[in-house]
């Protein structure tokens, strides 16, 4: 078995420690503006990428990376609010399409000026940009090591 060394152990541990804060500031900042939470947007913004003809929930949940359960829940709930239309599969007679709404494209743009400012606010005021630079390609250098 290998056990991993101290500065390991210290890496992944602020990684999930400022994921979690950062996506809880970000979540506060839309709540505080009255707007859905932050996998709304993802979800919509990915719902919107996949064009007129809509996506099915498998492939966005591959996009997402959220389990299948919460998945569903999740399109329940933006299809509840009118933001996403859900209809039948030609292709496939069990399967679903999910397609945006006019609405839905409109709650997403809304959404991307506190997002956005969040972002910028939580990285640009803290990094330069050769620090964000580095930064995104250890990270994506991090994802591609992960075998499976």
């Amino acid at each position: 078995m290998t056990v991993p060394r101290p500065e390991t152990i210290a890496a992944w541990t602020a990684l999930q420690t400022a994921s979690r804060v950062l996506l809880e500031r970000v979540e506060g900042a839309l709540k505080a503006a009255g707007l859905p939470p932050l996998a709304w947007y993802d979800a919509l913004l990915e719902i919107e990428r996949a064009g007129a003809d809509g996506i099915r929930p498998f492939a966005l949940k591959e996009r997402l990376l959220l389990p299948q359960y919460g998945m569903s829940r999740l399109l329940d709930r933006i299809a509840a609010a009118g933001l996403i239309e859900k209809r039948n599969c030609a292709e496939d007679g069990r399967g679903l399409l999910v397609r945006i709404t006019p609405a839905g494209r409109r709650a997403r743009r809304s959404m991307w000026p506190i997002y956005g400012a969040e972002l910028a606010r939580q990285f640009e005021t803290v990094f330069s940009g050769e620090e964000l630079e580095c930064l995104a390609r250890l990270l994506w250098k991090a994802k591609s090591g992960v075998s499976g």
